[in-house]
């Protein structure tokens, strides 16, 4: 099995972080990476919190709120686990897409520039990548919204203390109190916003690169980010309304009534808040996604070339 794509998914993993973060997964970052993904993280605790709680107006009012009552830290929940494990997700991530494309074609990576494979199965390639990447990002995720949901301030005498001290006390209270299970509460909303989602993601970009480069050539600098950034945002499209319910999911029994399932969750929420709760965050997502996956597409096929 060819390790090349597993070795670049984790380098652009880093990369990637250099600029922005879009999703809540990490790994153990340099300098570099850290410090990007300390600029992005920010936004990523808004959308948890826009998904999750019913106190906020809407973007910039959740932004004033958490700043007024949590100071600047509350931005910065949970952070520590998401720079623990972006590396590792996104080389899982582009590793088995790459290798059971290969599978599925027996091409390379660069035999697949002059013929693109059909769209069914470099689907079947980014679904098979988003369900492994979905089950090893689980429990992180898991601990990471929790504790960027924790709206209690250290810094103010006399407010109560946080439910959970940190990652650590926060997967072991799970893990005494709900179970092993526990860990993995929302990991079905997960699944079902990675797997389908970055199928497409993965069409889009392949699909885009094809169409714009010249027979025999391959796909230039600015092809690939402008790809890589649509395909992002196409990705985000149709993960958004998961995101909203492994969210609600992962926060259910703690600062709102637990939910019997998923299909408990969706028709509580659709009565409740109506179709547009199902797309809350998707403007900040959004707004990331085009310049962060540009940049993790066009490290990823740098290194891949520069290997080749």
């Amino acid at each position: 099995m060819p390790v090349e794509e597993f070795v670049a998914g984790w380098i652009s993993g880093e990369t990637f972080s250099s600029f922005c973060h879009i999703t809540p997964q990490g790994g153990s970052l340099p300098r570099k990476g850290a410090l990007g993904l300390v600029m992005g993280y920010p936004f990523d605790t808004v959308k948890v919190r826009l998904q999750t709680q019913n106190t906020y107006r809407g973007i910039m009012d959740c932004m004033v709120k958490i700043y007024r009552h949590e100071s600047i830290l509350g931005f910065f929940k949970g952070m520590s686990f998401p720079i623990a494990s972006v590396a590792v997700v996104n080389s899982v991530l582009f590793g088995v897409y790459s290798n059971t494309l290969q599978a599925l074609t027996a091409t390379s990576h660069q035999d697949r520039r002059a013929q693109l494979p059909s769209y069914t199965f470099i689907f079947i390639a980014g679904c098979t990548g988003g369900f492994l990447q979905a089950y090893s990002l689980a429990p992180f995720d898991l601990i990471k919204v929790r504790l960027q949901n924790q709206t209690e301030s250290r810094g103010q005498p006399g407010s109560p203390p946080p439910r959970y001290r940190g990652p650590v006390h926060c997967a072991a209270t799970i893990l005494r109190e709900e179970g092993p299970r526990g860990l993995f509460r929302g990991s079905g909303a997960l699944m079902l916003r990675d797997t389908p989602t970055l199928g497409l993601y993965f069409i889009t970009y392949e699909g885009l690169c094809y169409q714009y480069t010249p027979t025999g050539q391959q796909p230039g600098s600015t092809t690939v980010l402008v790809a890589g950034g649509f395909a992002g945002i196409a990705s985000w499209i149709t993960a958004t309304p998961f995101d909203v319910i492994k969210a609600r999911m992962q926060m259910g029994g703690v600062k709102q009534r637990a939910y019997k399932g998923m299909l408990d969750c969706i028709v509580i929420s659709f009565r409740q808040e109506g179709l547009r709760v199902f797309f809350r965050g998707f403007t900040i997502n959004s707004a990331r996604a085009f310049p962060v996956n540009a940049v993790t597409f066009l490290s990823y096929e740098y290194l891949l070339r520069m290997w080749g």
